[in-house]
């Protein structure tokens, strides 16, 4: 796997009681808001969301396994209705408010899978649910939310406005703001996925967990840590979002930028989220785009199962780091599955070219008779077969006889490329892959 090291983009806050120490004066445990996240909230939020969500599968993973190092359980939690854990924590918070503010209807801001699991629910209890979304969310997101019963109103051109107006109109209507992450009964929810993956494995050795806001590595934690002190607790940004790994070390790394794993890029956690993560998680990872789109990919490849880029970030920091996880059996939520079809395959088509079974070559011709018919000749003796072929007789350096092809083309791996290019060289082409960035 062409991959760079996370280590080298991430940072561990240490372990053990030196680690506890340091999180501790880094940031003073807020009582209150460990009081207000227990197992027996858990345990209760358990109860209480029933069999309206699905229990989803835990399965170990045979050749991810081999691949890491390590025993790799995944826990499918993109199989539920909406493809995403976040059902658990609305529905949970649903479930706790008074029949008064059910019915006056309830509020969110969301372009994710909080809006959908709160939309879907809401409708299933006869909730009015209203989703205030940035006017540049894509249409897809708006459709889904909108087909399970969510109420769009788009606002803003970006979170923070649509954020804003959702809290104005909370005041203006008197709905209830349900918040995807910043609020126990949410986490509470969440933290049903470590509940069901410990009761299936219960001899775990650690948890990696994707974090965003914090909301779901908040409800895991309460419930890995009060069941086995043990377990590791490990959390996993992307490298262009590390705003929990900010927040906690002290660090001030930029926050922004266009990730696959969009629903982990936050730039401001919880303030309920950070004091629990303070308290109860062991070290934050970071992971990188490469990182996160080969994960993808493997994912599909392997387990032919649809991951979006946070619920692969789990996968992605153990590939990445296996010396760190070698021989431990580790538990990763894969925490949701809405991806863009076309993103998707954009994925899919970069990692081949990472791997080598894809690529462009670069080749200087002379605009004559024959030149492109003897390059093709190469290709068919090499046994690599041609995709595209593009002409470019205006927009290139060479002399006005003289045109650059350029060749899309699959092959079984690498090394055949590699052959085909060192054959054409030693014929006299000018040739170059045209690497990815």
């Amino acid at each position: 796997m062409a991959c760079t090291p996370i280590g080298q983009a991430s940072a561990s806050m240490l372990q053990g009681r030196q680690a506890a120490s340091r999180r501790r004066r880094m940031t003073k445990p807020n009582a209150s808001a460990l009081d207000q996240l227990t197992l027996d909230d858990v345990r209760a939020a358990h109860a209480r969301i029933g069999d309206a969500v699905v229990r989803t599968p835990m399965l170990k993973s045979q050749t991810l396994s081999q691949i890491a190092g390590a025993e790799i359980w995944l826990k499918f939690e993109n199989l539920q209705f909406t493809a995403a854990y976040k059902e658990r924590g609305a529905l949970n918070a649903l479930l706790l408010m008074s029949e008064e503010a059910r019915a006056r209807g309830v509020i969110a801001a969301s372009a994710g899978n909080h809006s959908q699991g709160l939309s879907y629910h809401g409708s299933r209890l006869g909730v009015p649910v209203t989703i205030v979304m940035p006017r540049t969310t894509p249409a897809v997101k708006v459709m889904q939310t909108e087909a399970v019963g969510g109420d769009v109103v788009l606002e803003g051109d970006s979170f923070d406005e649509a954020y804003a107006h959702a809290r104005q109109l909370e005041k203006e209507r008197g709905l209830t703001f349900v918040h995807p992450f910043d609020d126990p009964n949410v986490a509470a929810g969440a933290g049903t996925v470590a509940l069901e993956m410990l009761e299936d494995k219960p001899d775990l050795d650690c948890l990696v967990v994707p974090i965003g806001g914090g909301g779901l590595m908040s409800g895991m934690a309460t419930v890995a840590k009060a069941i086995n002190p043990d377990i590791h607790m490990v959390g996993v940004e992307a490298s262009l979002f590390p705003s929990m790994h900010n927040v906690l070390s002290g660090a001030d790394n930029p926050t922004g930028g266009d990730t696959l794993a969009e629903g982990i890029a936050v730039k401001e956690p919880g303030q309920f989220t950070r004091a629990i993560i303070a308290e109860r998680v062991d070290e934050i990872l970071l992971v990188g785009e490469p990182d996160l789109e080969h994960t993808v990919a493997l994912l599909l490849q392997i387990e032919k199962t649809v991951v979006e880029g946070a619920g692969a970030a789990g996968l992605a920091a153990v590939l990445a780091n296996k010396e760190k996880f070698a021989g431990k059996k580790i538990g990763l939520p894969l925490c949701g599955g809405n991806i863009d079809s076309r993103l998707l395959a954009t994925v899919l088509l970069r990692d081949l070219a990472r791997q080598g079974r894809l690529a462009r070559l670069r080749i200087a011709l002379k605009d004559q008779p024959g030149a492109l018919h003897k390059v093709v000749s190469l290709f068919e003796r090499h046994n690599v077969n041609i995709i595209e072929v593009y002409h470019q007789r205006v927009f290139t350096k060479l002399p006005a006889k003289g045109l650059i092809t350029e060749i899309e083309c699959e092959a079984r791996n690498k090394e055949q490329v590699d052959a085909l290019i060192a054959d054409m060289r030693q014929t006299g082409y000018d040739v170059h892959s045209v690497e990815l960035a």
